[in-house]
């Protein structure tokens, strides 16, 4: 019994070893002085996005919309959390998420810290950590070669107007949408008669990404050469790391190729198309797992047709005028 508990043991290190390291979401200013008093929304992922902090479950008597139920390790990070704040008093928190995979935190610091809060949110993380081995089947030395969490974390500072207002809904609404997108498919069939500045569109795919509070439209210059497509590429796919969700009509080469690109690396887009969907119409392809999976959103403000005709120049000025107005949608809508 004793050697097969060992080797369920062994088996079970071996697999979380082979857990890959997603790339953290890292997003620091430059000339910020994270010491300073400031708000800040923070983000911090499960190592290979596993749910270990808890169970997304529907809506019930006690729970008017979906919610997240903690998990024994769950509930030791909201407890770690609070102790970070006592042990950081002039560190408060405005608004708090716990997600199966992730947790999302927006702190405000309200005095100088006497350290960089890069060290607080360490600590938080090595709380967790300490946590989460205690709970593990193995021994103190293998334990210590599982991470918990991916590397570094996601800081987005919040200074704008309204942002605190938005960022803190979008965290209390986050079970709802996850489950929403897990559960209830039918949302990624076609939708019409969504307003979007002075225009009605079609939408196809994941439509909360259009509440989304930060997007990006993607324009390029026909004239750009390869390089400059290259640095452009690069720019977007950092905003893309960020955490933006990138928006455009893929007209140019130069859009195509950003696009693609950040496809490729997985993140999420909102594509606008010059032909509508046809009755019964699905993304094909590589598009199809990426509605699927809730990350890219089609977006359609013609009719459909089944001519092969160019684009014109009126229609690529159109696509680009939605193009920001999707942009700026939350803003609007709020």
């Amino acid at each position: 019994m004793e050697e097969e508990t060992i080797k369920k043991r062994k088996s079970w290190v071996a697999r979380h070893n082979e857990l890959e390291v997603v790339p953290s979401m890292k997003r620091r200013k430059e000339d910020h002085d994270y010491n300073a008093r400031c708000v800040y929304l923070i983000t911090l992922c499960v190592n290979g996005r596993k749910p270990l902090f808890g169970t997304l479950r529907d809506a019930d008597a006690e729970h008017p919309y979906p919610w997240v139920e903690p998990s024994e390790l769950g509930m030791k990070v909201i407890e770690n959390r609070s102790n970070i704040m006592i042990e950081n008093p002039e560190v408060k928190t405005l608004g708090f998420q716990l997600m199966p995979e992730h947790v999302h935190g927006i702190i405000f610091v309200s005095e100088q810290l006497s350290r960089h809060l890069g060290h607080v949110i360490a600590r938080f993380k090595a709380k967790c950590t300490a946590s989460f081995r205690s709970q593990l089947e193995c021994s103190e030395a293998e334990s210590q070669k599982i991470a918990l969490w991916e590397q570094g974390h996601n800081d987005r500072i919040l200074y704008g107007k309204g942002q605190l207002e938005t960022w803190v809904n979008y965290l209390r609404d986050n079970p709802r949408r996850s489950w929403v997108k897990r559960h209830h498919k039918e949302l990624f069939n076609v939708r019409h008669g969504i307003t979007v500045g002075a225009n009605q569109v079609s939408v196809m795919g994941n439509h909360f990404l259009l509440d989304y509070p930060f997007k990006v439209a993607v324009k390029c210059s026909r004239s750009m050469t390869d390089k400059e497509i290259e640095e452009t590429c690069d720019q977007f796919l950092s905003k893309a790391k960020d955490g933006a969700v990138l928006v455009s009509p893929c007209i140019s080469r130069g859009e195509k190729v950003v696009m693609r690109r950040v496809f490729d690396a997985g993140f999420p887009l909102i594509i606008l198309l010059e032909n509508g969907f046809a009755p019964k119409q699905k993304p094909s392809g590589r598009q199809f797992d990426a509605c699927a999976e809730g990350r890219l959103l089609l977006v359609a403000p013609w009719e459909h047709h089944n001519q092969r005709r160019a684009i014109t120049r009126e229609q690529c000025m159109a696509l680009n005028r939605i193009a920001e107005d999707i942009v700026l949608y939350e803003t609007e809508r709020d």
